[in-house]
């Protein structure tokens, strides 16, 4: 079974995840994780955190000559900015973020003791998580891939710069939309059985974990509710040169909550960053007189990096259902197994 775990603070020492369920025998590139996380920092609209850190994953358990013993994997993300016993309280809670909710729900006076555990800061781990992931699906030729769609509505790279500059100038913030596609995904993971084992239920559960990420769709998605069945509905077709296969692919790759064969596509909505340069109104937490929210040091946009983090979650998902499949101790025995399986459905 895989399973992992991160904790760590946005300006404490480090952020750490562990990563438990890895077969044997799998070589880690330490440089493939790290460039997973310099994508994380990347892309237009970021914020000055992101000139402040650079991120690099130290593994400190679970390997031996960068191959993994299938024992825990840990790694550490070491925080430059850690700065968290110094930092003033937090007292007007920012709409739209955790602030409120998590001061009622853990019984805090100060904000900032919600705020440090519930930055996508800790997106940072999931990243390095799901790129060891990645690395372990490489073995089987399975691709994990984003790409920005949208940003505040518009779709040309032009556009989207120009929405950003917008939001920076006004001091707001813009959110937007982005897809993740798994290609070679094998034919037959998740299950139909119990809705917990269910591929697509996994995965928008993953992708709607993402802290900010507020609508997720598999394949056509909400097209789906402006067509008939007979437009929809990917038609199937057989040849011996071919086996099965369809001309579309508006299932996004999974039918009855199992993978059928085609690529995987899913796409999920962001919204804006809530911290914002010109706040909205809100409550001091203290006096209960009307305030300003807090203002912390923010992004304007991170749709591109949410898409890395996407793509992380996305192939720890097919990461764990290819274990759950094929599952096994060993790299080459979970290949043998997958082996196997292609000559008996091939055999069909």
């Amino acid at each position: 079974m895989l399973r992992y775990l991160t904790a760590g603070e946005s300006h404490g020492k480090a952020i750490v995840a562990i990563l438990e369920g890895m077969p044997a025998g799998l070589k880690i590139d330490s440089t493939k994780i790290n460039a997973q996380l310099k994508r994380r920092q990347e892309g237009f609209g970021r914020g000055k955190r992101m000139q402040i850190e650079k991120d690099s994953a130290q593994i400190i358990s679970g390997l031996k000559n960068n191959i993994t013993l299938g024992s825990p994997i840990t790694l550490l993300i070491q925080n430059k900015d850690a700065s968290i016993e110094k930092l003033h309280k937090v007292l007007c809670p920012r709409p739209g973020h955790a602030d409120l909710a998590g001061l009622f729900k853990y019984g805090f006076s100060d904000i900032r003791e919600v705020l440090e555990r519930a930055s996508a800061r800790s997106t940072a781990a999931t990243v390095a998580i799901g790129a060891v992931c990645k690395i372990f699906l490489d073995e089987f030729g399975v691709d994990v891939s984003s790409r920005v769609l949208s940003v505040g509505g518009e779709t040309s790279k032009q556009a989207i710069r120009e929405k950003i500059e917008e939001a920076i100038k006004n001091k707001d913030t813009i959110g937007g939309t982005f897809e993740v596609i798994a290609k070679n995904v094998p034919v037959g993971l998740g299950s139909y059985v119990q809705p917990d084992r269910r591929l697509d239920g996994k995965l928008a559960q993953a992708v709607m974990s993402i802290p900010g990420i507020k609508a997720v769709e598999i394949g056509l998605g909400f097209g789906y509710s402006q067509r008939l069945g007979s437009e929809t509905h990917d038609a199937i077709y057989y040849s011996n040169d071919k086996w099965f296969t369809r001309e579309s692919n508006n299932a996004g790759g999974i039918e009855g909550g199992i993978s059928n064969g085609e690529d995987i596509v899913l796409r999920a909505c962001m919204k804006p960053i809530c911290t914002l340069m010109q706040p909205l109104d809100s409550v001091n937490i203290v006096n209960k007189k009307a305030a300003k929210a807090a203002v912390e040091r923010s992004d304007t946009c991170v749709v591109d990096a949410a898409g890395v983090v996407g793509e992380a979650v996305v192939g720890y998902c097919l990461a764990e259902a290819m274990l759950e499949k094929f599952g096994g101790d060993n790299l080459l025995d979970i290949k043998n197994s997958l082996l196997c399986y292609k000559k008996r459905i091939k055999a069909l």
